[in-house]
C-alpha cells in the first residue's frame, strides 16, 4: 500500500476526533528551524487578521485491539486498515507544511499491539519532527491510556498540547459500549499530565533552560448522543474536569451512527448537532460567565431546553433576579443578563466612569438589545414602548434553530357562513410553545413538586 492510499484511509478515520481549537502557544520561528506556532488559531480557526489556519489531522494507524462498539476503528469492524511508519508521517507533515497546506499537526492513533508500543511509535514520529526535521510548529497529540507514565512524559516534552479522550460521560456507559476501558484507565493519565504541567511551571521559573511540558495544556472529548446520559450528567462531569485537572477545553462530539448495535442509535439517525451546540454554549457559561452546572440544570430538569440558549433559559427561570440596573450592577451581575457578553460587560464598566449609559449607548457598546431589553433598566427606566409579557419574552428568546422545532400552525379557510370562532382569550402561540415556556420558567423546586 502506497503512502497516498494510507493517507486517504487514515485522514478519513481521524475525522471523528474534534480538534477545532486555538493552539494556545505563541512560539516564534528560530534560525535554521521550520515553522512556528501562534495562539490565534489552529484547525479551521480564524486568526485576528482573518486567516483560516488549518491542522493536519490524521491517525498513526486505524488498527486497534479494542472493540468499542461506537468506534469505526473497532477490531470487529470490517474496514480498510493502514498504518504509517514514523518516517512516513514526519515526511508528510513537512511536505504539507512546505506547500503551505497546514500550520500544525494533530495526531492520534488506534491501539496497535499494546498502549506502550503505540505510544513509542508516536514518540518516534515527534522526535523526527522536532529533531532532524527541526519542525517548530504546533503539535497536538493524543495520549494513549494505559501507556507507561515515562512514555507519556516523553510525549508531553515533544508536543504543545495533549489530550486524553474521556469518550463517554459515565462508567456505566463505558462498561456497556467500551468494555476494554475503565474510568480510572482514562483519568490516570489525565491526572499525570496535570501534575506534570504543574511541576513544569515550577521548573521553568527555577531553571532557565528547562524544557516545556505540554505548554498549551490538555483537553478531552466526550461523545454526545450515543448513550442515554443527560446534559446534567455531562455538564457536571465537564465542570469537575475543569476544576480537578485544569483542562483547557472539554470538546463535545455529536455521535454519528457508524455502527449497528442494539445499544446505539439506529443507522441513519441524524447526529444531535443542536444538542452539541447547546452544550458548547453551556460550557462557555461555566468557563467565562461564572455559572455552575447546578444552576443551569438539576435532576428534575436534566436536559437543556433546545428552544433557546442556556443563558436565556436560566434568565427566564429566574425572573426575580431581574431587571438589572446597568448603571449600578457589578461585572458578574451584568454577565448574567442575556445579550451582554464578557466584552460588552467590560465596556459597560469602563463607560460608566465617564457618565450614565442609556439604551442608545448600550447598542453602540455591542449589547444585543433584542434580548437584553427585557432584563435591564437604564437609570431606573425600561426601554420606551416595551411591553414585557410571557409570550413576548419567550418569542424574543427562542433562537432560529429552536423555531424550526416548533409545529407549524394550521390555518383554515373560512367561508362567509362559517360560525364565528370562540372569543375566549387565547395565546397566539401553540400549546407546545406555551408548555416550553412553563417548563423553562418554573423554578426547580416547583418542577420537583410537579413531578
Amino acid at each position: 500500500m502506497d503512502v497516498l492510499e494510507k493517507l486517504t484511509i487514515l485522514t478519513d478515520a481521524a475525522k471523528y476526533d474534534v480538534a477545532c481549537t486555538s493552539s494556545g502557544v505563541d512560539r516564534e520561528g528560530k534560525p535554521g528551524a521550520t515553522g512556528s506556532a501562534v495562539g490565534c488559531g489552529i484547525c479551521h480557526a480564524f486568526a485576528a487578521d482573518g486567516r483560516c489556519i488549518s491542522l493536519f489531522k490524521v491517525l498513526m494507524t486505524n488498527y486497534c485491539i479494542y472493540n468499542c462498539k461506537y468506534c469505526v476503528n473497532r477490531i470487529s469492524n470490517d474496514a480498510p486498515r493502514a498504518a504509517f511508519t514514523p518516517r512516513e508521517l514526519a515526511d508528510l507533515t513537512m511536505g504539507f507544511y512546505r506547500r503551505n497546506y497546514i500550520e500544525g499537526l494533530f495526531v492520534s492513533s488506534g491501539i496497535i499491539r499494546s498502549p506502550d508500543y503505540t505510544c513509542e511509535r508516536l514518540i518516534k514520529t515527534l522526535e523526527l519532527l522536532r529533531g532532524p526535521y527541526r519542525f517548530n510548529g504546533y503539535i497536538h497529540v493524543k495520549a494513549i491510556p494505559g501507556a507507561d507514565s515515562k512514555l507519556i512524559e516523553r510525549l508531553g516534552l515533544l508536543a504543545d498540547r495533549m489530550s486524553v479522550n474521556i469518550e463517554l460521560p459515565s462508567q456505566q456507559s463505558l462498561q456497556l459500549l467500551a468494555p476494554d476501558k475503565t474510568k480510572n484507565h482514562i483519568l490516570k493519565p489525565m491526572g499525570f499530565i496535570h501534575n506534570r504541567i504543574q511541576e513544569n511551571r515550577y521548573d521553568m521559573v527555577r531553571y532557565r533552560h528547562a524544557t516545556k511540558f505540554a505548554p498549551a495544556g490538555q483537553s478531552t472529548q466526550m461523545i454526545i448522543g450515543a448513550t442515554p446520559d443527560s446534559d446534567y450528567q455531562i455538564l457536571n462531569l465537564a465542570e469537575g474536569l475543569y476544576q480537578k485537572y485544569a483542562l483547557k477545553r472539554v470538546f463535545f462530539s455529536a455521535y454519528m451512527p457508524v455502527a449497528e448495535h442494539a445499544l446505539l442509535p439506529p443507522a441513519g439517525s441524524p447526529p444531535p448537532l443542536l444538542r452539541e451546540h447547546r452544550l458548547y454554549q453551556a460550557d462557555w457559561l461555566l468557563r467565562f460567565y461564572g455559572f455552575q452546572a447546578r444552576e443551569l440544570l438539576d435532576e428534575a430538569h436534566p436536559n437543556i431546553n433546545p428552544l433557546m440558549d442556556p443563558k436565556c433559559s436560566w434568565a427566564i427561570a429566574h425572573m426575580d433576579y431581574f431587571p438589572v440596573e446597568v448603571n449600578k450592577a457589578d461585572y458578574h451581575t451584568l454577565l448574567r443578563v442575556p445579550g451582554i457578553g464578557v466584552r460588552s460587560a467590560k465596556r459597560i464598566i469602563a463607560a460608566r466612569k465617564s457618565g450614565s449609559l442609556d439604551y442608545a449607548g448600550l447598542k453602540k457598546i455591542g449589547v444585543v438589545l433584542k434580548r437584553a431589553q427585557y432584563f435591564i433598566t437604564c437609570s431606573g427606566k425600561l426601554l420606551e414602548g416595551l411591553r414585557v409579557t410571557p409570550d413576548g419574552l419567550l418569542r424574543a428568546m427562542i433562537t432560529e434553530q429552536g423555531r424550526r422545532l416548533l409545529p407549524q400552525e394550521e390555518y383554515e379557510q373560512l367561508s362567509l357562513f362559517s360560525p364565528l370562532p370562540q372569543q375566549a382569550e387565547q395565546s397566539p402561540f401553540s400549546p407546545k410553545l406555551l408548555q416550553a415556556w412553563k417548563d423553562a420558567a418554573a423554578p426547580p423546586q416547583e418542577r420537583r413538586r410537579a413531578l
